[in-house]
């Protein structure tokens, strides 16, 4: 489709003292009316019809929310001032944690069906595409939907149902985690709804052509060797091509093709530059990897979040976005929710939820006692510098593996939602 400008009109002003002025917003904080007169990439890398043009339609606004993150716009100033008050809020609301609606125990029930409804229909999808059958994507963006009420109530409940994992289902239960954690980063980055949505559907299907890959190939346990690379490199290509047939937002299929690109253009399938990554695609690409190794694998053992935290970090703004790898690294924590911690106390204790401002010093649920033994469950929120029962400050002195001291997360999710339905 050809580019051209789209011809300036006057916008009189509304008082004598209101101009118009330009400056650059970020795409969350667009709204109609507003005129776009730059992009933060070339106008030919984004679908729009014109190059300038006054939003009037909610399509313009999804495209430049799915390929931009900062546009420059041209407003009164009695218009786009209150649009600049906002940037400040949304930069302080990252050091905040995700806001919760209602208490884990209360969310957790919902979670646990929506997540195992939604293990049901990834497993039967990857099914259906390693058969070579057609597949029925009528119900992911439902299941998504729910997932991300889920997450709003509270985040931290399907945190929770995301650290249960299973080494011989990698692929199907991968796909899930990144679409819940890419909504929960969604949401922690100001996004809207709808695009929280969007994120979940790039990372619940972002794989989906791995089915496509022989089984002897993508699940050796050895060294891949340079024609196998090449084999499993081609998932991107056959997800993007399966998913292009389905009624879905093209961006879905875009992020398949380009999650595995690189900010240094070392990523493939088309080493693409920095700025012809979508910005879907960039948020997608640092779940994707934080899950990968954190992950259990046929040929290695996950490794701790402190590692793939320390692994992202260092590949900021080279292969990933730096902006983003900073964000998800305030808004997962040193200790993720669901993590098991051993107090100073010698008390055991779970996750429930971290503060973005306050990485070492997480809200836990105290489950065993200095003796190792059951004790009541309480909520201690370490950032408020609560004292153990000798009078110390509490402080975390290490993490625990799963099963620790006979702890098992899976147990306390069991625990908390009995009497919820299957």
């Amino acid at each position: 489709m050809p580019f051209r400008r789209q011809a300036s009109r006057e916008r009189p002003d509304r008082r004598a003292a209101d101009k118009l002025i330009r400056s650059r917003i970020p795409v969350d904080l667009l709204a109609p009316g507003m005129r776009i007169i730059k992009l933060d990439r070339p106008w030919t890398e984004v679908p729009v019809l014109f190059q300038g043009f006054t939003i009037d339609r909610s399509d313009q606004l999804s495209i430049l929310r799915q390929y931009c993150e900062w546009v420059w716009v041209e407003a009164l100033s009695s218009e786009l001032t209150p649009v600049l008050d906002q940037i400040e809020i949304q930069r302080r609301r990252r050091a905040e944690p995700l806001p919760e609606q209602l208490p884990i125990q209360t969310e957790l029930p919902r979670a646990r069906q929506v997540f195992e409804a939604t293990s049901d229909f990834v497993r039967d999808l990857l099914n259906q595409v390693e058969a070579g059958m057609d597949v029925d994507l009528s119900m992911a963006r439902p299941l998504i939907q729910r997932c991300a009420e889920s997450i709003t109530a509270n985040a931290s409940a399907m945190f929770w149902m995301n650290r249960i994992k299973h080494r011989d289902a990698y692929t199907a239960e991968h796909c899930q985690r990144v679409a819940v954690l890419a909504m929960a980063f969604a949401r922690y980055l100001g996004m809207s709804m709808a695009d929280m949505e969007t994120a979940g559907l790039c990372g619940l299907l972002h794989d989906i052509g791995k089915m496509q890959v022989p089984p002897d190939v993508l699940n050796k346990p050895g060294a891949l060797t340079r024609t196998e690379m090449d084999i499993v490199r081609r998932h991107t290509l056959h997800g993007y091509e399966l998913l292009q047939q389905q009624h879905l937002d093209p961006i879905v299929a875009t992020v398949c093709l380009d999650h595995h690109e690189r900010l240094d253009g070392e990523g493939y399938p088309r080493g693409l530059q920095a700025w012809q990554i979508s910005r879907f695609a960039r948020l997608i690409a640092v779940v994707d990897v934080f899950d990968a190794i954190t992950s259990d694998r046929c040929y290695r053992a996950g490794l701790p979040t402190t590692d793939a935290m320390r692994i992202l970090y260092r590949e900021r703004g080279r292969q990933f976005d730096a902006g983003m790898i900073e964000a998800f690294i305030r808004m997962i924590g040193i200790y993720p929710p669901g993590s098991l911690v051993e107090l100073n106390s010698g008390e055991v204790a779970v996750v429930i939820s971290n503060h973005p401002s306050y990485k070492l010093r997480p809200r836990v649920e105290i489950l065993l006692g200095p003796d190792k033994q059951c004790v009541l469950p309480r909520t201690v929120d370490l950032k408020d510098d609560p004292r153990a029962p000798d009078g110390q400050l509490y402080t975390i002195a290490a993490p625990l593996p799963d099963g620790a001291y006979g702890v098992t997360l899976s147990g306390r999710i069991d625990a908390l939602t009995q009497g919820a339905s299957a």
